[in-house]
């Protein structure tokens, strides 16, 4: 059964870092694109950062750019997201998200992601 499993996140001070991580299981996700997705109480789920299959294309939404990075491991099935100089605002769920028909290229659309994780809490304190 296709799979994503996310973890690595958790309370921390204004200014921290944390890196999440995305454990995909199945052969599939080695070459397809991967996205990761942050909602807020009371807000839209917006996109935080994809990665192309090969890992050669990358998008960072605009809140986030400069402070997140986004890199995969296709040898281990995993995917990252390296925050660092957190902001209160960034606190929400962060899920990650695989679109198995896509690898060349980035998507931003949560709607064409076929196969989501569980989320993980990511709250920073002021």
């Amino acid at each position: 059964q296709v799979q994503l499993v996310e973890s690595g996140g958790g309370l921390v001070q204004a200014g921290g870092s944390l890196r999440l991580s995305c454990a995909a299981s199945g052969r599939a996700f080695g070459i397809c694109t991967m996205g990761w997705f942050r909602q807020a109480p009371g807000k839209e789920r917006e996109i935080v950062a994809a990665i192309s299959g090969s890992g050669g294309s990358s998008y960072y939404g605009d809140a986030v750019k400069g402070r997140f990075t986004i890199s995969r491991d296709n040898a281990k099935n995993t995917v990252y997201l390296q925050m660092n100089s957190l902001k209160p605002e960034d606190t929400a769920v962060y899920y990650c998200a695989a679109d198995r028909l896509r690898w060349a290229d980035i998507e931003t659309i949560a709607s064409r992601y076929d196969v989501w994780g569980q989320g993980t809490q990511v709250t920073v304190s002021s």
